[in-house]
């Protein structure tokens, strides 16, 4: 049984989820730098080309190869700009579970595109690959993105207490942790069945192994 993700490209309507490469090096790292991510993510501030460039060339292959996880960024169909990242870590493959994370570019939210993109990240890991559960976990006071983990079908599981740390400013313009509580959420396969047919038209989502 493989313990190994595939290089793949899923395709939507709106969007395809691909492997990161170099030549989005620029736009990781602008998204990088939105204060939303730097507020929910532990995710370095300021956020570098070079940082993305050993994200893109060597955090990313590694995690894919090892069976840990899989980096997809996901482009708009049309223009193949980059409009976000999803991601898969914390694998375990012998349960056949993820956890799946997601980040949007600040001037593509409020388009749907993070429940798009999770939603066929998950119809691929469950029909695909055979995988029996999809973990998310989001902070008690990011809202959006409980929206979105609400929008594909996850069911919330419970609270982590105190085990989440977000950040936010200070008046001189540093970045501070504050702890707070993870809102622990979980999607299995049968889940997929409630959610609306605007995100459930599975003709829309499609998988090719071997990306390049």
């Amino acid at each position: 049984m493989t313990s190994t993700f595939p290089d793949i490209s899923i395709s939507t309507e709106r969007l395809v989820l691909r492997a990161l490469d170099e030549d989005d090096v620029p736009s990781l790292a602008a998204m990088m730098n939105d204060e939303q991510v730097g507020a929910w993510t532990d995710v370095p501030q300021p956020y570098t080309e070079d940082a993305a460039r050993t994200w893109i060339t060597q955090y990313a292959p590694t995690e894919r190869t090892a069976g840990r996880g899989l980096d997809l960024a996901v482009t708009e169909f049309l223009t193949q700009r980059l409009v976000g990242i999803v991601q898969l870590a914390k694998t375990n493959w012998h349960v056949r579970s993820t956890e799946l994370s997601y980040v949007i570019a600040p001037w593509a939210r409020g388009e749907g595109y993070a429940s798009e993109a999770a939603l066929a990240t998950a119809r691929w890991l469950f029909r695909d690959q055979k995988f029996e559960r999809i973990e998310l976990r989001t902070a008690a006071d990011n809202t959006a993105s409980q929206q979105v983990a609400q929008k594909i079908g996850c069911i919330s599981e419970g609270v982590l207490r105190n085990a989440c740390i977000a950040h936010t400013r200070t008046e001189d313009g540093r970045w501070v942790d504050v702890r707070t509580d993870f809102i622990v959420w979980s999607l299995l396969p049968e889940d997929l069945d409630g959610v609306g047919d605007e995100l459930a038209d599975t003709g829309g989502f499609t998988s090719f192994s071997e990306w390049n």
